[in-house]
């Protein structure tokens, strides 16, 4: 504890200062040049009651008799509420807590002055306190957690302002510095204000990528310099916004699928499937039949939506016995890939034998012989296998 050695003035000096209106004790005691003394003393806030601020008695050359004589006491304003004087002791005690930050704010230095006041004969002295700060406050951010929408296309470089946090505490327990939690893509930049109160930058230094991390959650640590050192922190969550930097991809190459003739109008074929990597409409993906002016667009039809692929006409094993069909995904962007699809046409017994008489002999003698040709016929059936075996 600093304690202020007392000085004798000729005039009223501290709270009232030179040449403004003065109480009518104070103002008497000018006139009649009454000798004073003016004593400082530094204390730290959040003492506790009862705790000794210093021996005024001895600063100012007084002795306890005296005190008990003169009936000290303490007067002038709200400050006397901080402050009990133990005449029997000679000495200042805490009366109640003070709080610097409730007291004084940010201001600094911050004191409270009052006055003692001896009668028979009647003296004068002033007493200053000045309360130091001691590192009582955390730095505390005015929200929970920040909001940012920011697109994967953002630039490097690209400065995204934070929030700033407070602390009460001054000097070298006020507020120091910021920290930003460890990432791949933000950096963080400190700067100060003309009253050099420090705000912090959310710097962009590698490009975002929605496809691997969609959501970005770090942590914004302000600390002061105090001892121990006290902290506080605000969560910053990151939604990154899809751009279309996706084409859709199909999950495989060829399709094969094997379909009977015949088979009747919507009946299921089979279903193309791709992927986009891209978020919202960006992900959406359409299937389309890569050329639509095809004679396959009257056998076969495809669901934009799903990709299911069913029949639309007389599929005959006799006319193709395979159809190749090229498929396009096609997302909102125009991005796109392709697939095939190798449709086989399984044979039914669909059709009888067909005889057709290619030579006959007429009419046939009585003396043929045995063996003799009389007409060639031939026979056929279009279907395969055994639908084809006469």
């Amino acid at each position: 504890m600093a304690r202020g050695m007392p000085h004798h003035n000729r005039w009223i000096q501290g709270r009232y200062g030179v040449g403004k209106n003065l109480p009518h004790f104070v103002l008497l005691c000018y006139l009649c040049q009454f000798v004073t003394g003016h004593i400082r003393y530094s204390i730290p806030e959040e003492m506790k009651k009862g705790s000794l601020i210093g021996n005024f008695a001895q600063d100012l050359g007084l002795d306890l008799k005296r005190l008990r004589s003169g009936q000290a006491r303490l007067v002038s304003g709200e400050s006397v509420q901080y402050v009990e004087l133990k005449a029997d002791k000679g000495v200042l005690v805490v009366k109640e807590r003070i709080d610097r930050e409730q007291l004084c704010g940010d201001t600094t230095p911050c004191s409270i002055s009052f006055e003692m006041i001896l009668e028979n004969p009647m003296e004068l002295h002033q007493i200053t306190i000045e309360i130091t700060d001691i590192n009582d406050n955390y730095p505390t951010f005015k929200r929970d957690s920040m909001h940012f929408e920011i697109s994967e296309t953002a630039s490097t470089g690209a400065r995204f302002s934070l929030i700033s946090a407070e602390d009460l505490d001054v000097g070298v327990n006020g507020l120091r510095d910021y920290f930003l939690s460890d990432n791949d893509n933000f950096i963080l930049k400190q700067h100060s204000n003309a009253d050099e109160k420090k705000y912090a930058e959310m710097v962009l230094q590698k490009p975002l990528d929605r496809e691997t991390n969609p959501n970005l959650s770090l942590k914004l640590i302000a600390v002061d310099g105090g001892t121990p050192q006290r902290s506080g922190t605000v969560n910053i969550n990151v939604a990154v916004l899809d751009v279309n930097d996706n084409a859709p991809v199909f999950n495989q190459s060829i399709y094969k699928v094997v379909v009977t003739e015949m088979s009747p109008i919507d009946s299921y074929v089979t279903t193309v499937k791709a992927s986009d990597a891209d978020f919202g409409s960006n992900g959406i993906v359409t299937y389309y039949f890569s050329d639509i002016d095809s004679a396959l667009g009257n056998l076969f039809k495809i669901d934009e939506n799903t990709g299911e692929i069913y029949v639309k006409g007389d599929v005959d094993y006799e006319k193709d016995k395979k159809y190749e069909l090229r498929i396009d995904a096609k997302d909102k962007g125009g991005l796109t890939d392709s697939s095939k699809v190798v449709i086989e046409i399984a044979d039914i017994n669909d059709n009888a034998p067909f005889i057709s008489v290619m030579s006959f002999t007429s009419p046939l003698s009585e003396d043929s012989p045995p063996g003799t040709t009389i007409g060639i016929i031939n026979v056929k059936d279009v279907d395969s296998g055994d639908n084809g075996q006469v």
